[in-house]
C-alpha cells in the first residue's frame, strides 16, 4: 500500500460523517442518558471512562470506532426505521461534532474531578450532561448545535430555532394531556 493511499485511509477513519441521521444521533444521546443515569445511580468511576472514551471514540472517528455509534447507526436505527415506522432526517455534521466535543469535555471533566477526590463536581458536570443528552435523544434539541450556530452560524442549521419552538411546543402539549 503506498503512502496516498495510507494516508487517505487514516483521513477517512478520522471523519466525522456528514450530514448525520438525527435518528441515529438521537439513539446515541439516549445512550449517554443511560451511562449518565447509571454512574449517578451507582457512583462507580469506572464509568465515567467508559463514558469519556465512547465521546473521544465519536469525537475523532463519529460512530467508527463507538461501540455506541455502531448499536445505533447498525441496529437501532434501522429497527426504528423498518419496524417503528420512523422517518429519519438528515442533519449537518459539524454541529454534531461539535456536540459530542462537549460531552467530551463534560465527560472527561467529571472523571479528573472524580481521580482528584471531588466527587461532587463529577455529580454536577454528569447532571449537566444528562439534561443535555435527555434533550436531544427525547425532543430532538441538540444545545451543542444551538451553540455552534450561535458562535459560527450554519447555513444547513437555519432550521435550529424551529425546531426548538416546536420542541416546546410538544412538550406543552405533552404536559397538559
Amino acid at each position: 500500500m503506498n503512502k496516498l493511499a495510507v494516508m487517505k485511509s487514516v483521513r477517512q477513519l478520522f471523519s466525522f460523517p456528514n450530514p448525520v441521521n438525527e435518528t441515529s444521533a438521537r439513539f446515541v444521546a439516549l445512550g449517554v442518558v443511560l451511562q449518565a443515569v447509571a454512574f449517578l445511580t451507582f457512583r462507580e468511576g469506572w464509568l465515567l471512562a467508559i463514558l469519556a472514551l465512547g465521546f473521544a471514540a465519536r469525537v475523532a472517528t463519529g460512530p467508527t470506532l463507538s461501540p455506541l455509534g455502531q448499536f445505533s447507526v447498525r441496529v437501532a436505527t434501522p429497527l426504528a426505521e423498518r419496524h417503528g415506522g420512523v422517518q429519519s432526517r438528515r442533519v449537518p455534521g459539524p454541529p454534531k461534532r461539535f456536540a459530542q466535543a462537549i460531552g467530551l469535555a463534560f465527560s472527561a471533566g467529571a472523571a479528573a474531578a472524580w481521580l482528584a477526590g471531588l466527587p461532587a463536581v463529577s455529580y454536577v458536570l454528569i447532571a449537566g450532561l444528562l439534561v443535555a443528552a435527555s434533550l436531544e435523544a427525547f425532543f430532538a434539541v441538540c444545545l451543542g448545535c444551538i451553540a455552534y450556530s450561535a458562535i459560527w452560524g450554519c447555513a444547513d442549521c437555519d432550521d435550529i430555532s424551529e425546531r426548538l419552538a416546536q420542541a416546546v411546543l410538544r412538550a406543552r402539549q405533552e404536559v397538559a394531556v
